[in-house]
């Protein structure tokens, strides 16, 4: 294998994997609440969770299923977040697995033509690759509110890494500090 089509392949292994790893933190916050919580705003600054979800969906459909994807952008933006219910927690967690799984699929069918060309999206200027990363960031930035506003609501750790030690050092370092 070329060096291309490793780092294409790298890139879209590593985006999948940060994908599925945001969807799996944001299904496991939204065990915690009900379905009037998913609605509940901190206040009118903030969104709930249910139109961040939206709001992720409608972003990734956007960049990556839309824009990458080389079909029609129909995104209304603002009604991600003029929405004030009608979705369970259930739905909207089908919708974005739904959502992400297609975004999966565009990204790893992209081909190396796809991932260089310059794109307008939202009004700025982005490789596919640059696509790509907006929509990983984008994705784990929201996932983070979600987490928090559930700890604020339910005042417990979510548990992510259970199991896992987290305090384990880089292997590299490990061996530089063993001479």
């Amino acid at each position: 294998m070329d060096k291309e089509a490793r780092f294409i392949e790298e890139l879209a292994k590593n985006a999948l994997y940060r994908m599925d790893e945001s969807t799996r933190m944001i299904k496991t916050s939204m065990e915690s609440i009900n379905d009037a919580e998913v609605w509940q705003k901190p206040n009118d600054s903030l969104n709930s969770i249910g139109n961040l979800i939206l709001h992720i969906c409608g972003n990734m459909t956007q960049y990556i299923i839309s824009s990458l994807g080389e079909v029609d952008d129909i995104r209304n933006r603002d009604a991600e977040f003029q929405t004030k219910g009608g979705l369970t927690k259930v739905e909207l967690l089908k919708k974005l697995g739904s959502t992400v799984d297609d975004a999966k699929r565009v990204i790893f069918d992209a081909k190396p033509e796809q991932l260089v060309k310059i794109r307008s999206v939202q009004g700025f200027s982005f490789s596919g690759v640059g696509v790509i990363m907006h929509a990983v960031e984008h994705l784990s930035y929201h996932t983070g509110q979600i987490a928090f506003w559930v700890k604020l609501l339910r005042n417990k750790d979510l548990g992510f890494y259970d199991g896992l030690d987290l305090t384990v050092l880089n292997d590299e370092f490990r061996m530089k500090n063993k001479s």
